[in-house]
């Protein structure tokens, strides 16, 4: 399990892992940060934590960070939604995601989502 989160951090140059899925988070924290994500036409790989508790604790392991959602953009560790929340109304989020935020994205963080990218599916490597 833990090589295979890895694994998906290392290939994605961004990527959510969140509660739900970006179309339909699970937690407001997880809504906030697509939407903000969203919001700045951030292309991201998404991960359900969900369907497997397992993921939740390897992920906190190998980000020692607790709380979900957590972003990661080239293999490290950005944070939370709070972080995530910050950095988008004061424009680092668009910096560290390499792209120019749209002229119509909103000054504060969106609350609501929209359609995102297609969760990735972690593979137990026991089965």
């Amino acid at each position: 399990m833990r090589d295979e989160i890895s694994k998906a951090i290392s290939e994605h140059e961004v990527i959510l892992f969140m509660k739900g899925r970006p179309e339909q988070p699970m937690c407001g924290f997880s809504a906030r940060t697509v939407a903000a994500l969203d919001a700045l036409g951030a292309s991201y790989a998404a991960v359900d934590i969900l369907p497997d508790p397992r993921i939740r604790q390897e992920l906190s392991a190998i980000s020692n960070w607790p709380t979900i959602p957590q972003l990661f953009v080239n293999g490290e560790l950005v944070g939370g939604c709070d972080i995530v929340t910050e950095m988008y109304e004061t424009g680092e989020l668009a910096t560290t995601l390499g792209i120019e935020p749209k002229a119509d994205a909103p000054a504060e963080a969106p609350v609501a989502s929209e359609p995102g990218a297609p969760p990735l599916q972690i593979k137990n490597d026991l089965s």
